[in-house]
C-alpha cells in the first residue's frame, strides 16, 4: 500500500505546508505564484471610456459639417426669403437639418449611451398642398433646434477634439477623468436641444388617439342609424307601402278587405313614427335642445327602472357638444343601473367647478362595475377622454357604485 499524497490533505489540492513563507498558491492573496512573473496585461480604459474618446475626437467633423450645414441654409435660405424660391429652400433645408439631428441621437445613443426618444415625424402627408407643407416645415421647432445645435457647438468641437487629442500624448493619466467630464456636457447639449419636449409629445400622442377614437365612434354611431334605418323604419314603411297598394286594387273588388288593410296600415305608420322619433332622440333629444341638461336628464330618469333623484346646479348651458356628451353619459350609465345593478335608488348629481363639468351617479346595488373587457363603461371612458375628460368607476363588489365623470367646460354660443 502506497502512502497518500501531501496534496490529497486539503480540498484545494495544494500542500499544507505552504505558508506565507513559501513561495506558493497559499502564499498570495491573488492566487498567482511569484515564481510564475507578472500577472496578465489588462487594459487602462475600460470600453465606456475609449466610446466617450471616440465621440469626442469625432466632434470636430461633425460640428464642422453641420455649422458649415447650417451657415449655408440660413444665409442663403434667409437671402432668398424675399423671392419665390427661398421659404421653399428653407423648409426643405429644415427637414435637411431632422435628418441630421438623427444622425446625433443615433450616435449619442451608440457612443455615449444616451437614449433620446426620436421626435414625431412631420405629418406631411396629411398637410394639403406644397404652401402647407412647406409652411409646415417652416414651424417645425425640431428643425430650429438642430440648426442651434450646430451652430453653437463649432467651438465646443474643437476644444473638445484639441483636449482629447493633446491629453492622449500628455496627460492621459487623467484623460479618463477628462473624457468623463466632456462627455456629459455633450449628453446635457443632446438632451436639452436634440430631444423632443416630453409633455409636447405626449401631448400630440393623446391627440391623435383621442382624434381616432372620435372617428372610430363617429362612425359607429353612424352604422348603428344606418342599421335602425333599414331593420326598422325602412322596412315598416316599405310594408306600409306594400300594404296601400294592395288596398288599392282591392278597394273596388272588396271594400271590407280593403279597410282592413288600411287599418294595418295606419296602424304600421304609428310604429314607424314612433321608431323614427325613438331614432331621433337617440341621435339627439328635442328636450335636450328646447330646454337644457335638468330637463333631458329628468326625462331619462323618468324611465329607469328604480328610483332616480336628478340634481343639476348649473347657472348656464354648457356648449351643445359638451351637453350632448353628458346626457349620453349619464343615459348610459342609468340604462346599466337598470339592467345589471339590482339597486332599489339611484342619483344623478351636475355641478360646475372652475372651467370643468362634474357628473355623479350613484347606485346602491350589487356593485361589481368596470373598464375592462371592452364594455360600455370602456366606451364611455373612450368618449369622454376623447375631448380631455376624465372617467372615474369606483364599484366595489356588493355596492355601491360611484361613477363620476369630468368634462371641459365651455360657454355656449349665444
Amino acid at each position: 500500500m502506497t502512502a497518500p499524497s501531501s496534496a490529497a490533505g486539503r480540498p484545494d489540492g495544494t500542500d499544507r505546508h505552504d505558508g506565507p513563507d513559501r513561495p506558493g498558491i497559499s502564499g498570495r492573496p491573488d492566487g498567482i505564484d511569484a515564481t510564475d512573473g507578472f500577472p496578465p496585461p489588462r487594459p487602462a480604459y475600460d470600453i465606456h471610456t475609449w466610446k466617450e474618446i471616440a465621440h469626442l475626437l469625432l466632434n470636430l467633423p461633425t460640428t464642422v459639417f453641420g455649422f458649415v450645414y447650417a451657415i449655408t441654409v440660413l444665409s442663403v435660405g434667409g437671402g432668398l426669403a424675399v423671392t419665390v424660391v427661398g421659404l421653399p429652400l428653407l423648409a426643405l433645408s429644415l427637414l435637411g437639418a431632422r435628418q441630421l439631428g438623427k444622425l446625433e441621437r443615433a450616435r449619442a445613443r451608440a457612443l455615449l449611451g444616451v437614449r433620446v426618444e426620436e421626435p414625431s415625424p412631420l405629418p406631411l402627408a396629411r398637410g394639403g398642398g406644397l404652401l402647407q407643407r412647406a409652411w409646415m416645415a417652416l414651424k417645425d421647432p425640431v428643425g430650429w433646434r438642430t440648426l442651434l445645435y450646430d451652430v453653437i457647438r463649432l467651438p465646443w468641437g474643437i476644444l473638445t477634439f484639441c483636449t482629447v487629442l493633446t491629453s492622449l500624448f500628455v496627460l492621459w493619466p487623467l484623460l479618463p477623468y477628462l473624457a468623463r467630464g466632456l462627455a456629459n456636457v455633450d449628453r446635457a447639449m443632446v438632451r436639452a436641444l436634440l430631444s423632443p419636449s416630453d409633455e409636447l409629445e405626449r401631448r400630440i400622442a393623446e391627440l391623435e388617439s383621442d382624434r381616432g377614437v372620435v372617428v372610430d365612434t363617429a362612425a359607429a354611431d353612424l352604422r348603428r342609424i344606418e342599421r335602425d334605418l333599414h331593420d326598422g323604419a325602412q322596412a315598416r314603411l316599405v310594408n306600409l307601402a306594400m300594404g296601400l297598394g294592395l288596398a288599392k286594387e282591392k278597394l273596388l273588388e272588396d271594400p271590407d278587405t280593403a279597410a282592413e288593410m288600411v287599418a294595418e296600415a295606419h296602424g304600421e305608420v304609428k310604429l314607424a313614427l314612433q321608431e323614427l322619433r325613438d331614432l331621433a332622440r337617440g341621435i339627439h333629444p328635442a328636450v335636450l335642445t328646447d330646454r337644457g341638461l335638468d330637463a333631458a336628464l329628468s326625462s331619462v330618469a323618468a324611465r329607469c327602472t328604480v328610483p332616480v333623484k336628478v340634481t343639476v346646479d348649473l347657472a348656464d348651458r354648457p356648449a351643445a357638444a359638451i351637453e350632448g356628451i353628458a346626457y349620453f353619459t349619464v343615459s348610459e350609465l342609468l340604462q346599466n343601473v337598470s339592467k345589471h345593478s339590482a339597486a332599489r335608488s339611484a342619483s344623478v348629481d351636475v355641478w360646475r367647478t372652475a372651467d370643468r363639468l362634474l357628473i355623479q351617479v350613484q347606485d346602491d346595488g350589487r356593485g361589481g362595475a368596470g373598464l375592462e373587457g371592452g364594455t360600455g363603461m370602456r366606451g364611455l371612458a373612450d368618449r369622454l377622454g376623447a375631448v380631455d375628460g376624465l372617467f372615474v368607476v369606483d364599484s366595489p363588489v356588493g355596492g355601491p357604485t360611484e361613477v363620476t365623470a369630468e368634462l371641459p367646460w365651455r360657454d355656449r354660443e349665444k
